[in-house]
């Protein structure tokens, strides 16, 4: 990757191991948070030239199977009721692709998932999910600016869920030893 990057990441443990001197944005948790932080860090960025943004952060797998890094192809908004919202004539965009991704489709939503039927209808449409990769990409795309996301699985969405805090470090580490070989 080359040219500016400004790294997001959800809380301040995510991004613990950021290389030294790279931009970083702590937006808090959730949806809201995470798109009025990426808004007002893109708004606000000096110079010509605006950043690729790389959205580091944790995630559940909604299969066993799901473990290590991922960069998802696809981010779904999975808890807004969509097709109600066409229905009704609106427009909605509960779907962004991600050029370079690895094929997996990470689910976003407000829910911090801790309950396997949750976990096993997600798994239907989504590898993985998290509460802020979506609300990321769609303030990169109303810039137009690159959005990459790197999500590391932290637990298997489900009672498991309940440990992510001791979880943290080691996904931390991980995504920051990505982000050292970008």
């Amino acid at each position: 990757m080359t040219g500016p990057t400004l790294v997001v990441a959800a809380i301040r443990a995510e991004a613990a191991h950021v290389p030294h001197g790279t931009p970083v944005v702590v937006t808090g948790i959730g949806k809201v948070a995470a798109a009025v932080a990426v808004t007002r860090a893109l708004a606000t960025w000096p110079g010509d030239r605006m950043p690729r943004v790389v959205n580091i952060g944790t995630a559940g797998a909604l299969a066993e199977h799901h473990d290590g890094l991922y960069r998802p192809s696809v981010v779904l908004n999975h808890d807004i009721s969509a097709d109600a919202i066409r229905e009704l004539g609106a427009e909605v965009t509960d779907a962004i692709e991600l050029p370079g991704g690895d094929g997996s489709v990470l689910a976003t939503g407000d829910l911090f998932v801790t309950d396997p039927t949750t976990r096993d209808q997600l798994a239907t449409r989504a590898d993985l999910v998290d509460m802020e990769g979506f609300a990321v990409a769609a303030a990169c795309a109303a810039f137009d600016v690159e959005c990459v996301l790197i999500k590391h699985v932290s637990d298997t969405a489900d009672e498991s869920a309940l440990s992510w805090n001791e979880q943290v470090d080691r996904s931390a580490r991980r995504l920051a030893a990505w982000l050292g070989r970008m």
